[in-house]
């Protein structure tokens, strides 16, 4: 059983937002360029609809393709997360899985059995925070059999 979890559409609208205030200054340094040079406005035209299809399909990949967290029988794998620690491992490496709080954040940390550790921010899941904990444990006891500690 696998379970895929993907970016926050408030998140990936943020990220969205970002690549279009970056594509507005990218058309506005085309502009002045061409303005100076002489250049003809289709320059500007070409520049302004590649970038609105680059921002188009990122804005489609983050919110219907990528995903940060995936969950299988193996293991885990974290992706999109800057500062997660660990960003992949199979379950048997993993000690326990708990909840923490790190600078107000709402976070699970998969603790590895070599004291090294694996930090996901739940906001950054299009889910349920705690469907998402619902989910780790199941795997992790799945993988177990039950006997791995867990605390909240």
């Amino acid at each position: 059983m696998s379970s895929d979890y993907r970016l926050s559409p408030r998140l990936a609208a943020r990220l969205v937002g970002a690549g279009l205030v970056v594509l507005a200054v990218l058309v506005f340094a085309t502009t002045a360029v061409a303005a100076v040079v002489g250049a003809s406005p289709v320059a500007v035209i070409v520049v302004a609809a590649i970038g609105v299809a680059a921002v188009l399909v990122a804005g489609h990949l983050l919110t219907r393709r990528a995903y940060v967290v995936r969950l299988d029988d193996h293991g885990y794998r974290v992706r999109l997360v800057r500062g997660a620690g660990v960003n992949a491992a199979p379950w048997r490496d993993v000690e326990d899985a708990v909840t923490a709080t790190p600078r107000g954040v709402r976070c699970v940390v998969l603790r590895l059995r070599d004291g090294r550790t694996t930090t996901i921010p739940v906001e950054v899941l299009a889910t349920e925070p705690d469907a998402f904990v619902r989910d780790v444990r199941a795997h992790l006891d799945g993988f177990t059999g039950g006997s791995t500690s867990r605390r909240s």
